[in-house]
């Protein structure tokens, strides 16, 4: 079950980074197409700006997401450390369970807030319903309380490699 859970798990991982790292590589190209049609073709367009600023948002969360399974996200685990170590494993449950009540508050208003704005359109993009444009703040809040789960039943698995956990079970049958 456990190997299930974690390679599941994998699978969100990396789709987070492949989603953001493709966020951050069209926002490149998004960003200085809206220069060149303003400064050198001199008729600016309008969906450049709003359409990077969405693939930003959806950076940050999912890109916030990852990085905190990775445990690469910023962390206040310096108070923690220059505990004893008695106290450390306790700070540690906190500090989770508190993120966990985060996840859960962006998850559950974050999804209210996309509901509350769904019949309202973008000016900048008027086919672009407000509610989706929303949908990264559940969405992150929501895969980020998958991993924050994770690390309180399973331990911390950003020093683990991702294993193809099917090889490995086939592997092991045929020795």
């Amino acid at each position: 079950m456990k190997n299930t859970i974690l390679s599941v798990n994998d699978v969100i991982y990396k789709t987070c980074i492949w989603v953001a790292g493709l966020s951050v590589a069209l926002m490149s190209l998004i960003i200085p197409w809206g220069i060149f049609a303003r400064y050198v073709l001199r008729s600016g367009s309008g969906w450049p700006e709003p359409v990077a600023i969405l693939l930003m948002v959806l950076f940050t969360f999912l890109g916030a997401a990852a990085s905190y399974r990775a445990g690469a996200h910023m962390a206040m685990d310096m108070v923690a450390q220059r505990m004893p170590e008695s106290w450390q494993r306790a700070i540690t449950v906190f500090v989770q369970i508190v993120m966990a009540i985060i996840c859960l508050f962006m998850t559950i208003w974050g999804t209210s807030l996309c509901i509350a704005t769904w019949h309202q359109f973008m000016s900048t993009l008027p086919t672009l319903r407000v509610g989706i444009t929303y949908a990264p703040i559940p969405l992150g809040g929501f895969i980020t309380l998958i991993f924050v789960l994770e690390r309180l039943f399973l331990g911390d698995q950003s020093h683990r490699r991702a294993v193809d956990y099917e090889a490995l079970e086939d592997s092991k049958e045929a020795v």
